[in-house]
This record gives C-alpha cells, sequence and structure tokens, in this order.
C-alpha cells in the first residue's frame, strides 16, 4: 500500500464576503494537526459564496494565494470552486488542481449547472483527470454532475480510483445526494470524496465512501476537518475480484453484450423525453405534471403531432431519427 492521506474541509462559507483567508487558515489548522495530509479538499464555491455576481476571471489573486499554500505545505489543493468570468462574457463553475509545487495541473468547469435554478451558469464539456506520481488517477465532478452517472462513467473508464466531488447543497435533497454517492462508489468501484460545506454553503453532512460503498466518514453539520487515508490497492483489488469478492462491475461493463442507444442523439429512443415540459423553476401553486398522460399516451400524442403537421411522407423524410411509438399503427 503506498500511503496517501486527503482530508475533507467542511467550513461556514459567507455569501456577501470573501472566504479566501478564512480557507487559507484552515489549511493552517489542517497541517499544524495533522502534518501526514498530501491532500486537501474544499466544498462548492468556498472561496466567494454561490452568488455569480463576484465571478471573476482566471488567473486571479486568489488562485495565486492558493498556489502559495500549496508550495508552503508540499499540498495537493483543490479549494472547492468558484465562478469564472470568461472574456466573452459566459460564467462557468470552475475548480483547479493545484499541485504540491504550486502550479495549476487541472482545470475543470462543472458540466451540469443546477438547472434551472443556476441560472446565467454555462456548462462545461471537458473532464478533469490527473494523476498523482506513485500514487493513483483521481477524477473531479463537482456537485450535480454526480446524477448522472455517465459522468463517473466517463471517469472511472479511464482509470479514476478516486473521485473527488465538492458540492454545495443546502437544499432538502441532501440525503438522496448522499445515498447517490454511496451507490456511486459501489457502480464504480472507486472512493468518492464528497465535501459540502456551510452557512450559504451548504447543510454539511460531508461523505467518504470507500469503494464496497463503506462509510468512512459523515460530518454533521458543524465545522469539520477530516484525513482518510485511501488505500487504492483495494480499489485495484476489487476491480479485479469483484466487491467483497462478488459482483465485477467494470469489467462487466467493459465485456457487455447491449449498446445504449440512447446516448445517439439522432436515435429517437428519448423521444418521451422530448414530451416533457420545458427545464424551467416551478412556480406557486404549480400543477406541472399532474395533469400528464401516461408516457404511452404522450409518445402516441407526440407522434400523431408530428404526422399532422409534416405529412406522412415528410414526416419519414424529415423526422426519421423520431420513429413512431411502438404499437402505434401507421
Amino acid at each position: 500500500m503506498t500511503p496517501f492521506a486527503i482530508a475533507g474541509i467542511q467550513m461556514h462559507v459567507d455569501a456577501l464576503h470573501s472566504n479566501v483567508e478564512a480557507m487559507l487558515h484552515r489549511v493552517d489548522i489542517l497541517m499544524a494537526r495533522f502534518p501526514w495530509t498530501q491532500m486537501a479538499l474544499f466544498s462548492e464555491l468556498a472561496p466567494y459564496g454561490p452568488l455569480h455576481r463576484y465571478a471573476q476571471p482566471f488567473p486571479n489573486e486568489a488562485l495565486e494565494r492558493f498556489q502559495e499554500k500549496a508550495r508552503q505545505y508540499k499540498l495537493w489543493l483543490i479549494p472547492g470552486s468558484m465562478f469564472q468570468k470568461l472574456q466573452d462574457g459566459r460564467i462557468m463553475n470552475t475548480s483547479v488542481v493545484i499541485n504540491p509545487e504550486g502550479e495549476i495541473v487541472s482545470t475543470y468547469d462543472k458540466m451540469f449547472p443546477f438547472r434551472p435554478y443556476e441560472e446565467g451558469i454555462s456548462a462545461g464539456t471537458e473532464f478533469c483527470i490527473f494523476d498523482v506520481p506513485e500514487v493513483g488517477r483521481f477524477g473531479l465532478s463537482i456537485c450535480y454532475d454526480i446524477w448522472f452517472p455517465e459522468t463517473t462513467r466517463q471517469l472511472t473508464s479511464q482509470g479514476v480510483e478516486v473521485l473527488l466531488h465538492p458540492v454545495l447543497t443546502g437544499t432538502t435533497d441532501r440525503d438522496a445526494e448522499l445515498a447517490i454517492a454511496r451507490a456511486t462508489a459501489a457502480q464504480f468501484q472507486c472512493y468518492v470524496f464528497d465535501v459540502n460545506g456551510l452557512g450559504a454553503g451548504g447543510v454539511g453532512k460531508s461523505l467518504v465512501v470507500d469503494p464496497s460503498s463503506l462509510v468512512l466518514h459523515q460530518s454533521a453539520g458543524q465545522e469539520d476537518i477530516f484525513p482518510i487515508e485511501v488505500d487504492l490497492e483495494l480499489v485495484r483489488r476489487q476491480r479485479e475480484t469483484g466487491m467483497k469478492g462478488l459482483g465485477q462491475v467494470l469489467k462487466s461493463f467493459r465485456d457487455r453484450d447491449a449498446d445504449f442507444s440512447v446516448y445517439d442523439r439522432d436515435s429517437g429512443v428519448d423521444a418521451y423525453l422530448k414530451t416533457l415540459g420545458p427545464l424551467v423553476t416551478p412556480v406557486q401553486g404549480s400543477a406541472a405534471g399532474l395533469q400528464s398522460t401516461d408516457p404511452r399516451t404522450a409518445l402516441e400524442n407526440a407522434d400523431q403531432t408530428r404526422v399532422e403537421a409534416f405529412g406522412r411522407a415528410g414526416y419519414r423524410d424529415n423526422l426519421a431519427p423520431f420513429p413512431l411509438a411502438q404499437g402505434t399503427k401507421e
């Protein structure tokens, strides 16, 4: 086993003032108490809070200070994420990975902003994978990303053994998110470090899970610094022999017979999704979905609408990717 200790830092996040100084102070506390720590991870949007009016261009002074702190302690440092303002005016939710030399070795833009609530934030399209020399392969996703298992599938299919997952969850779905974190660890046979904030940064309950879905640490609702030593030989062993000698899920996926046409945007198998309403925030007294028809009727209605709009010949010529629902008569 190659010892490697990762510390999650769950701290109070202020929405209206910079939290950078407080973050640096907590790194000092971490390294004074647990000098054997080799990597530190903060929560999503920890430096400046959840308001994107504080977005700023990269690089910036805060990043430079985090780089200096990583260099000071020879520490891998992921300072949560912050809103980045691009030259074209777009705003991204961006995380950086800083190595022990103080260099930014990787940058990641959140792929799934929490829409419709996280309005005005653009989505990233590139994955974040980085190697810690002589230790292993790490991947990064941010908060809502984990609700889409395709993101972790992409990372672990390229060998990621530890998923670093900063979150900002201050809502009533935190328990669901914790269940997803545990399921992710088991499904993809990896460690999951799920670090939430407090105050404007979330309701806490940070979580560390091993590849068998065993909870190694669960924070409560107070500030918490929790270094956990990971054993990547355990990951490699379980990927070969299965969780507890049972399911070898990565190899089973590799050796699958099925292809998943839902990932082909032109396949038409996602026609039901197109019958759902727009991605908007509910309003007071909203009855959205309460009067919706069941999937069979919704698909039949959608098919009929297309036929009436284009005619059957036009339907076949122009809408071939969206076939008639199963059971609909020509």
